[in-house]
């Protein structure tokens, strides 16, 4: 897929359906496409808008179920005909005229094929967007990383307010998961280098597709990114690799090797078991430097767990390692959950900080 082909179009669209009440049309926009819950939808304000603006639904079904990305890379078809149908006893509860769009739509769904594979896409501030394959289930395969969590969310939208902090760095990510932020920030922040990584094969392999997905090829130099018509583009610096990386094996000197300049991890703080390994890995990597600049560190979490998070957080004290929490970010960007707190902690060795 042409990334600078999808911001585009996404940019023609958003002009071409153009409605009263931008804010709910962006809102239905932004969470259909990224499969937000259904039941935290707006659904009352729009029944009550409805009367007095013909055009919305319209505008809606315009920016979610015809929509280019939704076309091309269509949430599962359950949602969509959840979605529609609930769209359709709206509309129809307000008395106002039938719309045939809307009910071609919902025939069209009706008689579609289910697949295997399903897609989200989330919209950054540039019109450009990060589209992932996911699995439906929330564990499946032994492994938690096949789906994106909120810690994910957040740390991608506060790098799009950091962008400074990755440009022209290179970036390494423990648990990549899917790779939503990591592509939010190689298309963001513009990293000379990203390094994505997890453990897990079935992980590794979603992530590869989902990197394909978004038009970076890893068998090509630097800069490349495939286009619509299967060509590739020189429209991107940032080099990009995916490693395998076992935090109870990997040595001392691999880690060093990697000479990251930035590391960042979201919701990989959720089994007591796995954090001395990943504090390890963390101590390695300051250890490991040797160019002379300042590592930055952060780690997003998501607090399910309080006791957890503690044992964590009293676990790096132990290891000689400095923390902040840093101030939320300013814009929420994905539609997620929200009431769930993130927290996004800076690390120094205490030997380095101030």
């Amino acid at each position: 897929m042409c990334v600078v082909w999808r911001g585009s179009l996404y940019t023609a669209c958003a002009t071409e359906y153009h409605t009263m009440d931008i804010s709910l049309c962006d809102t239905f926009h932004r969470s259909f496409l990224s499969c937000r819950r259904l039941g935290s939808l707006p659904w009352v304000e729009l029944e009550k808008k409805i009367p007095s603006d013909s055009s919305l639904v319209l505008d809606i079904l315009h920016k979610t179920i015809l929509h280019p990305l939704c076309q091309k890379y269509p949430p599962s078809l359950q949602y969509r005909r959840l979605f529609l149908s609930e769209v359709i006893k709206r509309h129809e509860r307000t008395g106002a005229e039938p719309l045939d769009e809307l009910y071609n739509a919902l025939a069209e769904v009706l008689n579609a094929e289910e697949t295997n594979r399903c897609y989200k896409s989330y919209l950054l501030p540039s019109g450009d967007a990060v589209t992932l394959s996911e699995n439906p289930a929330i564990i499946s395969g032994g492994t938690t990383g096949l789906v994106t969590w909120e810690a994910a969310l957040y740390l991608a939208e506060w790098a799009t307010e950091n962008a400074s902090i990755f440009k022209d760095r290179t970036v390494l990510e423990l648990g990549s998961g899917t790779g939503l932020a990591g592509l939010a920030i190689c298309k963001s922040c513009f990293p000379k280098k990203y390094i994505f990584s997890d453990c897990h094969q079935q992980v590794l392999q979603q992530l590869k597709e989902n990197l394909l997905l978004n038009g970076y090829l890893l068998d090509k130099p630097p800069g490349h990114l495939v286009t619509e018509d299967g060509s590739s583009s020189e429209t991107n610096t940032t080099e990009i690799s995916v490693l395998e990386l076992d935090w109870e094996s990997i040595t001392d000197r691999q880690l060093g090797d990697l000479q990251a300049g930035v590391v960042i991890a979201s919701d990989v703080v959720y089994d007591p078991e796995i954090i001395i390994p990943f504090i390890r890995v963390l101590i390695n990597l300051f250890k490991g430097r040797n160019d002379g600049r300042k590592m930055e560190m952060l780690i997003a979490s998501t607090i399910r767990n309080v006791e957890t998070y503690g044992l964590f957080q009293k676990a790096l004290d132990e290891a000689g390692l400095r923390w902040q929490v840093l101030p939320e970010h300013k814009k929420t960007l994905f539609p997620y959950d929200t009431t769930s707190k993130v927290e996004m902690l800076k690390l120094n060795l205490k030997s380095e900080s101030s």
